[in-house]
C-alpha cells in the first residue's frame, strides 16, 4: 500500500472519529468522570421571575396562558413577564386579556428575541430568573421542583428537561426527536461532572445577579447561561424540572432553524471567546466537544467522502463512478421522500449542511436577529 493510500485511509478514519466524537467518544469520556453532587433542601424556596418572548404564536398561546395559570395559582408569588416582538396575528390582544396572571412588554416592532429578554430581565424582581418559550408548556410542579437546587450557593443555573411530542409525524420530526434525546442525555453527563455547556430556550433558570450585557445578534440562551459558567458558578441539570414542546415536522421549515440557529452560535462564540479561553481546562473540553466539533459534522463527512472517493477510484475507477453515481441517486430520492430509513437518514444529512451553512453565513458577517414561529410545529 502506497503512501498516498495511507494517507487517505487516516483521512477517512480521521473525519469518521470527529462525526462521532460529540455522540460517542465524548459521552464516554464524560461517564469516566467523578460525580460533583448538588446540595438540595427540598424546603428551598426562591423568589422566582418566569420570562418569554413571543411573535405571531397566536395558535400556540392558549395553551400557553392556561399553563401559566395553573403555575400562578401553585405559586401565587410567581412573577410571569411576556414580550411581544410587534406581532401581527392578535398575540399581543391574547396576551393584555392575560393581565391578571402576567404583565406584558411590548417591542418598538421587529427587534429579536435577545433585546425581548434583555427588557425582560430588567423589568423583572425574582431572585431567580426562569426562561421559557412561548410554545413551550412546563409541567406543574416545575418550580418547586427547580427551587431546591438554589439552596446549594455553588449553583448559579438550572436547566430544565426537554421532552418532544410529535415525533412521529414524519421522517424529520423523528430523526430531531432522536437528536434531542442525545442531546439531553449529554447534557445530564456534563451536569453530573461539574457544569452543562449551555442551555437552549424551552426551560432554564440563572440568579438574577448573574444576567449579563450582550448584543442583540447573539443567542441570548447560550450566552445567559454560560455567563453562570463564567462567574465561577456550577450550570447544572434538572431531569425532575420538565417542559414539553411539539417537533417541527417539514423539512423545510428544519433546516431554515438549523441555520438561524447555527449563525447565531457562531456569532455568540466569537462572543464569548475571551471569556471561554479563560474557563478551566475540563469545561474548555466539553465546549470543544460538544460545541465546535458538531458544528462542523458537514466538514468531516465532506473530508470522509473525498478521502474514499479518491482511494477508490486508485483501486478501481468504474467501481467508484458507479458508487458516486449510486449515491447521487439515493440521495435525489431522499429529498423526494419524506417517511422511512432513507428520509431520515437525508434528514440527517441536511441537518449537518444547514449548521455548516449557518457557520459560514456568520463568518461572513451574516447576522439573525429575528426569528418566526414554524409553521409545521404540530
Amino acid at each position: 500500500m502506497s503512501p498516498i493510500d495511507l494517507l487517505l485511509i487516516a483521512a477517512m478514519l480521521l473525519s469518521a472519529i470527529l462525526l462521532l466524537w460529540p455522540f460517542l467518544f465524548y459521552p464516554l469520556i464524560l461517564r469516566l468522570l467523578p460525580e460533583r453532587a448538588i446540595a438540595r433542601e427540598q424546603s428551598g424556596a426562591v423568589s422566582a421571575s418566569l420570562l418569554f418572548c413571543a411573535y405571531n404564536e397566536f395558535a400556540s398561546l392558549p395553551a400557553k396562558i392556561e399553563n401559566l395559570r395553573q403555575l400562578k395559582a401553585r405559586h401565587p408569588d410567581l412573577e410571569i413577564l411576556a414580550f411581544d416582538d410587534g406581532s401581527a396575528d392578535g398575540t399581543g390582544d391574547l396576551l393584555t386579556a392575560a393581565s391578571d396572571i402576567l404583565t406584558l412588554v411590548r417591542g418598538p416592532g421587529r427587534s429579536g428575541k435577545a433585546h425581548g429578554m434583555k427588557r425582560l430581565a430588567a423589568h423583572a424582581s425574582g431572585d431567580v430568573l426562569i426562561f421559557t418559550d412561548a410554545n413551550v408548556v412546563l409541567d406543574n410542579d416545575a418550580i418547586e421542583r427547580l427551587a431546591p437546587y438554589y439552596a446549594d450557593p455553588d449553583v448559579g443555573g438550572v436547566l430544565g428537561s426537554l421532552r418532544y411530542g410529535g415525533a412521529e409525524s414524519s421522517a424529520s420530526a423523528s430523526v430531531g426527536a432522536l437528536y434531542w434525546r442525545i442531546e439531553e442525555s449529554l447534557k445530564d453527563l456534563e451536569s453530573r461532572s461539574g457544569n452543562v455547556m449551555g442551555a437552549d430556550g424551552s426551560i432554564f433558570s440563572i440568579r438574577r445577579a448573574l444576567y449579563p450585557d450582550f448584543p442583540d445578534s447573539v443567542l441570548d440562551d447560550l450566552t445567559v447561561s454560560m455567563s453562570v459558567v463564567f462567574a465561577g458558578k456550577r450550570l447544572v441539570k434538572a431531569k425532575d424540572v420538565i417542559a414539553r414542546e411539539m417537533m417541527v415536522s417539514r423539512r423545510e421549515d428544519e433546516y431554515r432553524r438549523k441555520v438561524r440557529i447555527a449563525a447565531r452560535s457562531w456569532h455568540t462564540h466569537r462572543h464569548l471567546r475571551p471569556q471561554l479561553v479563560r474557563m478551566n481546562r475540563l469545561d474548555r473540553f466539553k465546549y470543544f466537544s460538544r460545541k465546535i466539533v458538531r458544528w462542523f459534522g458537514a466538514a468531516w463527512i465532506g473530508l470522509g467522502l473525498v478521502a474514499a472517493s479518491i482511494l477508490a477510484w486508485r483501486i478501481a475507477p468504474f467501481a467508484a463512478i458507479a458508487l458516486a453515481a449510486a449515491g447521487i441517486v439515493l440521495l435525489m430520492l431522499g429529498l423526494t421522500v419524506r417517511r422511512g430509513p432513507l428520509a431520515s437518514i437525508t434528514d440527517m444529512l441536511l441537518a449537518y449542511v444547514a449548521t455548516l451553512k449557518g457557520v459560514l453565513l456568520a463568518m461572513r458577517g451574516q447576522t439573525f436577529t429575528t426569528w418566526a414561529p414554524a409553521k409545521s410545529r404540530d
